[in-house]
Order: C-alpha cells, then sequence, then structure tokens
C-alpha cells in the first residue's frame, strides 16, 4: 500500500462505522489498520460465549491499572477488545444510550453540535430497532437491536422483586424514560451477536477503495510541519509506513492517547522527560479519565437454578444454541436491569444502574464458585472521580499507565454504598424467597456505611466503560474540537469514547457508534 485518502486506526466499535461510512461513496480509498485479529472465535458470536472469552487474552488487550490508592491498592483489569469489532465483539450487547442531560451537558461544557436532539439522530440512523421505528428508534440500520430470545427464570424473580418495592417497571431505557427496571435490549440479530464488525465492516468489505489489516500495530503517527502525513505501523515483525492526508484514530480511551502521546502530541514536559519530540502540546491527552465502578452483590440459591453449568450441561447449552439459535446460549446472562434512584441521588435523575445476572459472578467470572447463585450489580452512573492515561515508556509495544483514581471523589463513595442498600432491598423482597441462600458478597454482617465501603474497596471492579481521554471542547484541556479534528494538527481526528466530556448513564457501545455516525459526517 503505497498511500490512501483516509487511514482509520482501530476496528473496534467506532472504527467499523467509519469504515462502512467513509467508504460508502467507492472513490475513497480507505485503509483500517487493526491490533487484533478476525473475528472468528465461535465463542464471540454466540451470546453466551462472553463467560469463555474472558479468557481468551488473544482477543483482548488484557489491560490493568496501576495500583488504585482508593480500593485498597489493588490493580483493576481492563479487558478491551483486541479483535476486530473491538470490545463490541466481547461485551454484553445491553443497548443504552444514557440520559438526554448527558448530552445536553457535553453540549453546553462546549462540545456545540452534540446536545441530545442533535445525537439522536444518528443514533436512530444506525439503528435496526427489532421492535420498529419510532420518535426515539431508527429501523433499517445497520445495528440490529432486539429483545432477548431466552430469558432465565431469575431474571423474571429480579424484575417481580423490585416491581414489589415499589420500583416502576419500564420497557425502554432508550425511550421517553430511563428510570425503572426491565429487559435489557441487546445487539444481536436471529440470536447471534450484532458486533460493530458483523453489523458496519462485513458489509463494507466488498468494496475495491477499501482495505482492512489486522495484526497491525500502529506505532506512531507520522507529523510534517505541523499537519498528518501517515501512520508507521508494525505487521508480522516488520515497520512499515502509510501515507494519507487524514487520519482518524479510533482504538478508544486507552489506545487513542497512548498513540497521541507516542507521536509527540500531549503534554509537553511529560513527553520531553521521555524523549519524545514535541509535535503540539496539548495538556489534555491523557486525562479526564472516566468509568463506571461497579460492586456486585451476590446470594447463594438454595435451588439449581440459573446458569452455574456443568461441563456436561455447558455442552448441552452449545448443541442447542447451534440446533435452535436459543435457550441459554442466546442470553446475554445480563438479560435484566435497571435505572434508579438511590439515597445519594442529588436530582431527579437515576444515579445508578442494576445489571442481574442468575449466575454466580466473581473477579470478572474468572473466579469460578461452586454451587448455585445470583449477582446483582450496582454502578454510580455519573462518578466525579477523574485520573488519567500516561506513557510507562516510549517503547510502542509497552503498555500504558492507567490511573483510574476511583473514589477519589467522596461523592461517588456515598452512591455506591447507597447502591449496595438498595440491591439488598430488592434482593430482599419475597420473589427472591424460593431462591434466596446467603448473602457471598459483601456478606449481611457488614451493615454500616463504614464496613460496606470497606468492602467496595476490596472488591469493586469496573464496568467496562472508559471514557474521555481525548476530550471534546473548546478549552485549552480539550483535545479534539467539536468537529473532533485534534487541536494543533491538520488533517488529523480522533473519534471514540475518549472524546465524551462526560460519562454517559449507562453502558457506552451505543454511544460510541453514535459518535462514529456523527464523525463520518464530520468528515465526509
Amino acid at each position: 500500500m503505497a498511500g490512501c485518502d483516509h487511514i482509520i486506526v482501530g476496528a473496534g466499535s467506532a472504527g467499523c462505522v467509519l469504515a462502512n461510512r467513509l467508504s460508502a461513496d467507492g472513490a475513497r480509498r480507505v485503509v483500517v489498520l487493526e491490533a487484533g485479529g478476525r473475528d472468528s472465535s465461535f465463542f464471540i458470536h454466540m451470546p453466551a460465549g462472553i463467560a469463555r472469552l474472558v479468557s481468551d487474552l488473544s482477543l483482548n488487550w488484557d489491560y490493568s491499572t496501576e495500583p488504585e490508592p482508593g480500593l485498597d491498592g489493588r490493580r483493576l483489569w481492563w479487558p478491551r477488545g483486541r479483535v476486530l469489532g473491538g470490545s463490541s465483539s466481547i461485551n454484553a450487547m445491553c443497548y443504552t444510550r444514557g440520559q438526554p442531560q448527558d448530552y445536553d451537558g457535553w453540549a453546553l461544557a462546549g462540545a456545540r453540535g452534540w446536545s441530545y436532539a442533535e445525537v439522536l439522530p444518528f443514533f436512530k440512523r444506525a439503528e435496526d430497532q427489532a421492535r420498529g421505528a419510532d420518535a426515539w428508534h431508527g429501523s433499517g440500520g445497520p445495528l440490529t437491536v432486539s429483545d432477548l430470545r431466552y430469558r432465565c427464570d431469575l431474571s423474571q424473580a429480579f424484575l417481580d422483586a423490585a416491581r414489589e418495592r415499589g420500583f416502576p417497571a419500564n420497557p425502554d431505557f432508550n425511550g421517553a424514560l430511563q428510570e425503572g427496571v426491565g429487559w435489557y435490549q441487546v445487539t444481536q440479530k436471529a440470536g447471534r451477536r450484532a458486533s460493530a464488525a458483523v453489523a458496519y465492516l462485513r458489509p463494507a468489505l466488498g468494496g475495491r477503495n477499501l482495505t482492512v489489516v489486522t495484526g497491525a500495530l500502529v506505532t506512531r503517527l507520522l507529523v510534517e510541519r505541523g499537519r498528518i502525513a501517515g501512520v508507521e505501523y508494525r505487521e508480522r515483525g516488520s515497520l512499515r509506513t502509510l501515507h494519507a492526508p487524514r487520519v482518524t484514530l479510533a482504538g478508544g480511551s486507552i489506545n487513542s492517547p497512548q498513540l497521541l502521546l507516542l507521536s509527540g502530541v500531549g503534554p509537553a514536559p511529560d513527553l520531553e522527560r521521555l524523549g519524545i519530540r514535541v509535535e503540539a502540546d496539548l495538556p489534555g491527552v491523557g486525562g479526564n479519565l472516566q468509568d463506571h465502578l461497579d460492586y456486585c452483590t451476590l446470594v447463594k440459591s438454595v435451588q439449581p437454578v440459573g446458569y452455574d453449568f456443568s461441563p456436561l450441561g455447558e455442552a448441552w447449552v452449545g448443541v442447542r444454541y447451534l440446533l435452535t439459535r436459543s435457550g441459554p446460549g442466546a442470553s446475554n446472562l445480563a438479560e435484566a436491569g435497571g435505572f434508579l434512584r438511590s439515597a445519594a441521588a442529588a436530582d431527579e435523575r437515576p444515579d445508578v444502574q442494576l445489571h442481574f445476572v442468575p449466575a454466580q459472578l466473581d473477579d470478572h467470572g474468572r473466579n469460578r464458585l461452586p454451587g448455585h447463585g445470583y449477582t446483582l450489580h450496582c454502578c454510580a452512573l455519573r462518578p466525579v472521580s477523574r485520573g488519567r492515561i500516561t506513557l510507562a515508556s516510549a517503547d510502542p509495544a509497552a503498555k500504558p499507565r492507567i490511573e483510574a483514581n476511583y473514589l477519589a471523589a467522596p461523592a461517588d463513595a456515598r452512591t455506591l454504598i447507597a447502591g449496595i442498600r438498595l440491591a439488598r432491598t430488592i434482593l430482599a423482597a419475597p420473589a427472591f424467597d424460593r431462591y434466596r441462600g446467603a448473602e457471598l458478597f459483601p456478606g449481611a454482617a457488614l451493615q454500616s456505611d463504614a464496613e460496606l465501603l470497606g468492602a467496595i474497596r476490596a472488591k469493586a471492579e469496573t464496568i467496562y466503560h472508559p471514557v474521555g481521554t481525548c476530550r471534546m471542547g473548546a478549552d485549552a484541556l480539550a483535545v479534539v474540537d467539536p468537529a473532533l479534528a485534534v487541536h494543533g494538527i491538520d488533517g488529523l481526528s480522533v473519534a471514540d469514547a475518549s472524546v465524551m466530556p462526560t460519562i454517559p448513564s449507562g453502558n457506552t457501545n451505543a454511544p460510541t457508534i453514535m459518535i462514529a455516525e456523527k464523525a463520518a459526517t464530520l468528515l465526509g
């Protein structure tokens, strides 16, 4: 490849959207460089296969944070997709957009053009809603959003318990109101995962003007006199260069700032200490890191229900799925949940999100607990704490330093403590009487705020939603402008979750796809 018109770095959720949209005219020569491999694993496409993907380090970047002061010095594991489709190929497929106030807040903070009214058309453009189009949803788009084909009785018990406690039912978290409990809609089509690679990239691969290179780790951006000229990348042990007048980073909230820093775009003092030539002094690169910290309340079951299968049971689930595209193999495991106001809520907006899983989850599912049980995740939707991504060295192969800085703001701890109490209230409702055994985490003996805070510090984990490290805005710490152009480098842009000024109040995959849809019109 001697050159092209547009290079996209990363074939994750955003990169797949951009590849499809930017190559659609047939004239623009687009090359996508992806560090990971093909999405050929059976467990990617079988929804319940996410239980197996957690141990397949060939499909994720296997990141960990630095020791977190607010979490007893623990290093939290951050699995991010390193495969076509990125994290949309390994996530739980929950389709949520957040709250309108999230996007209105972006616009008020300097991201003009990104209010809820202005981004809603791009959510709808992306969507092929199985229930049909309405004021909030689109049909005919690349991304199938559907109801689950299979639901566990324990998930229904969770919904019954929440309603017994007075929480409203909500059939659509992305409709008129977010608040309430209900079934998650998922990015699945005909019982298979509808990742961004399936929805956007595969349909575009037939075009002669789109090239996708896997196993290509971009090591440096080529900048000449303040303008992008192309990229340097390593493929099969060889260092190569590819020239283009336009480059868009779509590597996500870790890899996009890392590549900018490696290329001399970031805080000048930090770059100079590592011997990296400064191309643009942008102090905001890598800062503003936000994530949803999550605590799991786990209860043993006195009945053999849910998804804690034996090896033989797992084999039968796989066979049934192959034959029917249904059964537990079609489940995303996090089938039901909700958005609720805890006792710590500062206003009328939901401040916690729940994901109910009819199985025992510990350490991201890597620690298999004996017996049967169920897990209720609770995360604080709008954390105040901020972290950062920095370079550990100038070596592109070295993992960056991730300092999430969880619980640096006391308000985040208060929200999680209130969230645990809310979760316990639901799990103690009569609907669970026939199943309820002992509370394993945090444990019934822990009741005071101080004890629950100790449990959070000891066991809380990420729910996989890092954003904000190449923040969009117009102030001195913004990395990109509202058109997603990188300040100080002509022809370079970023279009992924890293540009979010603040984290949306929900799962972040749908907002990331929306950003890429809007980016395609801005870059077109």
